[in-house]
C-alpha cells in the first residue's frame, strides 16, 4: 500500500462529466488499497471570470494596481467549489471521503498575495484522516497568513500546491494529471513527431518548465526535487482500460547522460531592451539590475558588447514581454544615474533552447545547434548557457523552424 497525492487541473474537472471521470480514477487508486489525497484546480475558466470581476472594478480607482487579500478570497473561490464537488462524487461512489480548504490543512504562506510562497504546512489532522481511510480532497492554488488571511500561489499553484502537501504526508509520489499524456521532447503542436519521454530529471524537467515548458510549473518541480519526490505526469482523458504510463520526473540516474539533449523549449514572452553607450566601469550592470529590481522585473539574457565609442558599451538583456513598458519606464527614469545614451527594445522576439543533462559529458552539442540555425538562415542576437542548456533569443518569426531545425538535429523522434 502506497501514500498517493493526484492532481488535477481545470480541464480535467472542466464540467460535471470531467469531475465525475476524476472520482472514477481516485476510486481505481482508493480501492487498489492505497491512501489518496487529492489536489484540485478551479474548473476550467472559473480563476479567469473571478479574475474579470475584479478588473471589472478597476475602473473605479486610481489604484487598480493594487493587489490586496480581497483579491486572494476571491480568486481562491474557484477550487472550494471543484473540490466540494469531487468530494461528493466520490461519496456517490460509496467511498469515504471530504474536502479540505488551505485554511483547514494549514498551509501557511507568506503575504505575498496573488504569488504567496508556502511557509509550512501542519497536516496532522489530514494525516489521521487518510490512514482512517477517508480520500482527502484538497482545494489547490491557496493557502493562508499567519494573520488568517486567504493567499493565493499564482497561476499554476495547484501543481505547487500537490507537491507540497505530498512532501508534508510523507507521500510515496505526486501524480500530475492534465490534459497531456507525460512530458515530450518539444510541443507536439510545432513538431509531429515529437516523442514522449519515460522518465526526466529533475534538473531537465526544471529547465524545461522554466524555459517555456507549460506542463508543470517551475517552483512544483523545485520543490520536488529539493525533498526527492518523484511526480508522475499523466493524461486525465485516457479511457477506461488505456494505456497511461505518463512520464516520471525523478532524480538523475546513469543512463540518462546517454541522453545528450531531452527536449526543445520555446517562449513567446520575451523582449529584448538594448542601452546604448552604457558607462564602460565596474558597477554599471549592477546599476541597471538593481533599477529591474526596484521596479520588479526579471532580467533574463544579459550581453555586454563594445561600443563604438571610447570606454562605452552595449549591454543588452531581455525581461518578460508584459514587463517591457515598466521596464522602460524605470531605465528612463534612472537614465542620468545610471549612464547611458540611448534606449532600444523589442519584443517580436523568442527564446529557443535545448536542455539535456548529456551536455555536460559530450562535445559539440554548441556546433551542432548553431549551425542546425545558421543553416535555416536564423540569426542569433543574445546566447545564455547553463551546464544543461543553451538559449539563444531570435526574431520570433522563426520560432517554429528554429524549433523543428533543433528537434532534427538532435534525432529527437528517435532518442
Amino acid at each position: 500500500m502506497a501514500r498517493i497525492v493526484m492532481k488535477f487541473g481545470g480541464t480535467s474537472v472542466a464540467d460535471l462529466d470531467r469531475i465525475r471521470h476524476v472520482a472514477g480514477l481516485v476510486e481505481a487508486e482508493a480501492k487498489a488499497g492505497h491512501e489518496v489525497a487529492v489536489v484540485v484546480s478551479a474548473m476550467s475558466g472559473e480563476t479567469n471570470r473571478l479574475v474579470a470581476l475584479v478588473d471589472a472594478l478597476d475602473g473605479d480607482t486610481d489604484n487598480a494596481d493594487t493587489i490586496d487579500d480581497e483579491y486572494d478570497h476571491i480568486v481562491a473561490s474557484g477550487e472550494q467549489v471543484t473540490s466540494g464537488l469531487l468530494a461528493i462524487a466520490l461519496r456517490r461512489k460509496g467511498l469515504k471521503a471530504r474536502s479540505w480548504l488551505g485554511w483547514q490543512i494549514p498551509l501557511m504562506t507568506d503575504f505575498a498575495y496573488s504569488k504567496a510562497r508556502i511557509s509550512g504546512i501542519k497536516s496532522p489532522a489530514m494525516d489521521e484522516s487518510l490512514k482512517s481511510g477517508t480520500i482527502g480532497v484538497v482545494a489547490g492554488f491557496q493557502g493562508i497568513t499567519t494573520d488568517n488571511r486567504i493567499s493565493t500561489l499564482g497561476r499554476g499553484g495547484s501543481d505547487t500546491s500537490a507537491v507540497a502537501i505530498a512532501v508534508a504526508l510523507k507521500a510515496d509520489r505526486c501524480d500530475i494529471y492534465t490534459d497531456v499524456d507525460g512530458i515530450y521532447t518539444t510541443d507536439p503542436r510545432i513538431v509531429k513527431n515529437a516523442r514522449r519521454l519515460d522518465r526526466i530529471s529533475f534538473e531537465e524537467m526544471l529547465e524545461l518548465a522554466s524555459l517555456g515548458a507549460k506542463v508543470l510549473q517551475t517552483r512544483s518541480v523545485e520543490l520536488a526535487m529539493n525533498n526527492d519526490l518523484p511526480i508522475r505526469v499523466l493524461t486525465s482523458m485516457a479511457k477506461d482500460g488505456e494505456p497511461n504510463p505518463g512520464t516520471l520526473v525523478c532524480n538523475e540516474v546513469n543512463d540518462m547522460e546517454e541522453r545528450v539533449v531531452s527536449g526543445v523549449a520555446y517562449s513567446r514572452d520575451e523582449a529584448q531592451i538594448t542601452l546604448l553607450r552604457l558607462k564602460d566601469k565596474p558597477g554599471m550592470v549592477a546599476k541597471v539590475t538593481r533599477a529591474m529590481s526596484d521596479a520588479n522585473v526579471i532580467v533574463d539574457m544579459i550581453v555586454q558588447g563594445i561600443s563604438r565609442s571610447d570606454n562605452a558599451a552595449n549591454l543588452t538583456f531581455t525581461v518578460g514581454k508584459r514587463d517591457l513598458e515598466k521596464a522602460l519606464a524605470a531605465l528612463n527614469a534612472s537614465k542620468d544615474a545610471i549612464g547611458f545614451e540611448g534606449i532600444k527594445s523589442d519584443d517580436n522576439v523568442s527564446k529557443v533552447s535545448i536542455v539535456g543533462i548529456g551536455m555536460r559529458s559530450h562535445t559539440g552539442v554548441a556546433q551542432t545547434m548553431f549551425e542546425a540555425l545558421a543553416e535555416r538562415g536564423i540569426n542569433v542576437e543574445v546566447i545564455a548557457t547553463s551546464e544543461i542548456k543553451i538559449s539563444v533569443l531570435i526574431d520570433s518569426e522563426y520560432t517554429e523552424l528554429a524549433v523543428r531545425a533543433l528537434h532534427a538535429a538532435f534525432e529527437l523522434e528517435t532518442a
